[in-house]
C-alpha cells in the first residue's frame, strides 16, 4: 500500500458527493476501538479531513476525548482510500458548514441539517485504490465453507438473527479496527467476514491480507457491519488469531460487546442493559 500525507485534488473531488460510505475509527475511554458510519467525510483541502455532524452519536465525543481517528473511505466507483487524522476543532459557522447544508441531503431535509463541523489534520492516507473485487470474492467463499468448522461450543447469544442475517449478507460492507502500536486506530476492510454462530466472528484473511495479518491474538478488535440500505450494527470482542479449519486458515473473533449505531436509537445491545423507569418528562 502507497501512503502518503496529502490528498490530491482528485482525491477530494472523489470525497465531495454524499453518496460514498465513509468510516471512522476511534478510540473510547477505555482504550477500545469504536467505529462509526460517517459518510459526511469530506476533504476541504489537501491535509486537511471535516466531519458533518447531524446526529449526536458516540464518535463525536470519543475524537474530542481523544483526537486520534483511523478511516477508509469508499465511494461509489468501489474505490477506497483509509488513513489516520487528528481532530482539532468544531465549529459550527463557517465556509465548510455553509457547503454541507448546501448539499441536497441536508439542504431539503426538513428534519436536520449539519449543525456542527469537525475539522481533522491528515496525518496518513494511502492512495485511492480499486477493491479487489475478486479475491474478496474468494475470501468470502472460504470463509462460507468453513466458517462452522470455527463455531464456538457454548455460544452466548451475543447476535440477534438480524445481527447474523446482516453478518453472514455476502452483499453487505464489513470493516474492522484495532489499536495500532502508535495509539491511532487502524480501520481495514474486511467484507469477506461472516458470523460462524451467535458468538463469533470469522474471515478468511485473502483479501488484504497484509494488513489484516498483522492482528495479534488478544487484541481488543470491533467489526462494523453495514448493507446498502444502512442497517447497520457494531460489535466488539476479542481476536483469537488465525488457525485452520478444514485446511483453511481463517481469523476468529469472539464478541463480547453488540451496539446498535442505527438512528434515532442508539444503544447497547450486548450485554443486556437493564430497562429503567423514566421518571422526568
Amino acid at each position: 500500500m502507497t501512503s502518503k500525507n496529502h490528498f490530491s485534488e482528485s482525491d477530494m473531488k472523489a470525497f465531495a458527493p454524499s453518496e460514498k460510505v465513509g468510516i471512522i475509527g476511534t478510540v473510547t475511554p477505555e482504550g477500545f476501538p469504536h467505529i462509526s458510519l460517517l459518510t459526511s467525510v469530506m476533504a476541504p483541502a489537501p491535509a486537511q479531513l471535516t466531519i458533518g455532524e447531524f446526529c449526536k452519536g458516540l464518535s463525536k465525543s470519543y475524537m474530542r476525548q481523544n483526537p486520534k481517528i483511523g478511516f477508509a473511505i469508499l465511494t461509489l466507483d468501489k474505490r477506497i482510500w483509509k488513513g489516520k487524522a487528528l481532530w482539532t476543532h468544531s465549529k459550527t459557522e463557517g465556509p465548510e458548514y455553509e457547503v454541507y447544508n448546501q448539499q441536497p441531503m441536508f439542504r431539503y431535509n426538513t428534519y436536520f441539517g449539519i449543525n456542527t463541523v469537525h475539522y481533522l489534520d491528515l496525518k496518513e492516507t494511502s492512495t485511492g485504490e480499486a477493491l479487489p473485487l475478486l479475491t474478496i470474492a474468494a475470501s468470502a467463499v472460504l470463509t462460507k465453507m468453513t466458517k462452522g468448522a470455527a463455531a464456538k461450543n457454548n455460544p452466548q447469544g451475543a447476535l440477534s438473527y438480524f445481527g447474523k442475517e446482516l453478518f453472514n449478507r455476502l452483499d453487505s460492507l464489513k470493516f474492522l479496527s484495532y489499536i495500532g502500536e502508535n495509539g491511532y486506530p487502524v480501520v481495514i476492510p474486511v467484507i469477506q467476514c461472516q458470523a460462524s454462530d451467535d458468538s463469533r466472528l470469522a474471515f478468511h484473511s485473502g483479501a488484504f491480507s497484509s494488513e489484516l495479518n498483522r492482528l495479534k491474538p488478544g487484541t481488543p478488535t470491533a467489526v462494523f457491519g453495514l448493507t446498502m440500505q444502512m442497517e447497520d450494527v457494531l460489535v466488539r470482542g476479542t481476536f483469537n488469531g488465525y488457525a485452520r479449519r478444514r485446511g483453511i486458515k481463517l481469523g476468529t473473533l469472539d464478541i463480547d460487546w453488540v451496539y446498535n449505531s442505527m438512528p434515532p436509537n442508539h444503544g447497547q445491545i450486548y450485554p443486556p442493559v437493564p430497562l429503567t423507569a423514566v421518571v422526568n418528562f
